[in-house]
């Protein structure tokens, strides 16, 4: 599967944004999705997942500020972005597991397609 990721940019504390990952090629609905961020010198972690029968699991320190997403129709998986916070800067990725119809996963390893990462700066 091919990904790409849109809707980063420059934002204020405090502001919003809407990050879409769109899909093509193997039957996208059927994976669970993954995004992830990683800031220059440190380790990309986890964000947020949502299966492919839309359970969600949140890291902790965006639970209650993001808000993941998909629309099968469409292909692509939103990540929205609320209460955006200086600490929330990097470069946001999503990524699909690498077997389908599978539940929650928030291991890096486990993901197996990548997109080429969108950058998400917010301003104090």
């Amino acid at each position: 599967v091919q990904l790409a990721e849109s809707g980063g940019g420059l934002v204020q504390a405090g502001g919003s944004l809407r990050l879409s990952c769109a899909g093509s090629g193997r039957s996208f609905g059927a994976y669970t999705v993954g995004w992830f961020r990683q800031v220059p010198g440190q380790e990309r972690e986890f964000v947020a997942v949502i299966t492919w029968n839309s359970d969600t699991d949140y890291a902790a320190a965006v639970k209650g500020r993001f808000t993941i997403s998909r629309d099968n129709a469409e292909n692509t998986v939103y990540l929205q972005m609320d209460s955006l916070k200086p600490e929330d800067t990097a470069v946001y990725y999503c990524a699909t597991h690498a077997i389908p119809l599978l539940g929650i996963s928030t291991t890096l390893a486990d993901f197996d397609s990548w997109g080429q990462g969108t950058r998400v700066t917010v301003s104090s």
